[in-house]
């Protein structure tokens, strides 16, 4: 599952690849308990167990990819 998040007065944004096993309305639940006090760092860990901790107060928005049932896989053209 791949997060995005767009920082404040920023045009980049963090892309973290999570790993395939992680439970997606967890990392909702985790995303909203760490957006709803201000102050705190919201902690993501990716594939390669690397931590990325971003200050909520400079969070613009987050985006959470689809649920993997919903991608379509080959080289079909549809």
């Amino acid at each position: 599952m791949d997060v995005r998040i767009g920082i404040v007065q920023s045009m980049k944004e963090l892309d973290v690849e999570l790993p395939d096993d992680a439970d997606r309305d967890k990392v909702l639940a985790d995303i909203e308990e760490a957006l709803a006090e201000d102050g705190k760092i919201l902690w993501l860990t990716d594939r390669k167990g690397r931590q990325v901790g971003i200050p909520v107060g400079k969070v613009a928005y987050i985006e959470l990819d689809p649920p993997a049932s919903g991608r379509p896989v080959g080289f079909g053209i549809s």
